[in-house]
């Protein structure tokens, strides 16, 4: 599904679906203030209309599925959940970076092409690790459509971390990958 909204919204928005992913690439100088924010609030609203309207077609799966609202598992402690979330969006904001950068060689220029296609395998690979330790947040707008949706209790008491974690990881992502790896020195040597 990742895969297909970034695809379909390319064109429009850049392909921004998460406020980790828009909060990166402002760090990153590749996005102004005033498209992240609006960005952002458009991520929310979009999140919460998107959390009704699963709420609104299948009310009992709904419910008996908390919601949708991200919590961390029993067994695991909210540094778990805190460290899940920062690497899972780290990988996932990294895979953005390296996906989009236009500063590849011409022998990559297909890959702006392909981009959503690492993107979308990077959240299947995140939620594949993470869902048993958080239920995998990675996107605060989504976080925040289903805790506001559902508004029950266990829905907001970990919720920091859904925002905390992902930002951080962002942010980790865009330094890495301005500082580290945009400042190497790596020459084509033919």
């Amino acid at each position: 599904m990742i895969f297909a909204l970034v695809y379909c919204t390319a064109g429009i928005s850049g392909g921004h679906i998460n406020p980790a992913v828009t909060f990166g690439l402002l760090l990153a100088r590749k996005l102004s203030l005033t498209r992240a924010i609006f960005y952002v609030v458009m991520q929310c609203l979009g999140a919460i209309c998107g959390a009704g309207v699963v709420k609104g077609f299948q009310k009992g799966v709904y419910e008996s599925n908390g919601g949708g609202a991200n919590v961390v598992a029993a067994g695991y402690t909210k540094g778990d959940g805190l460290g899940a979330e920062i690497v899972g969006t780290f990988i996932l904001v990294y895979t953005v970076f390296s996906a989009t950068d236009a500063k590849r060689s011409a022998r990559d220029s297909h890959v702006p092409v392909l981009a959503p296609l690492p993107i979308g395998f990077a959240v299947f690979l995140v939620h594949l690790a993470t869902i048993p330790i958080t239920g995998t947040g990675i996107n605060p707008a989504r976080s925040l459509g289903a805790a506001i949706i559902y508004n029950k209790e266990h829905a907001w008491n970990d919720h920091w971390i859904f925002w905390v974690g992902p930002l951080v990881g962002a942010a980790l992502a865009a330094v890495y990958h301005q500082v580290v790896i945009r400042a190497m020195p790596f020459r084509n040597k033919r």
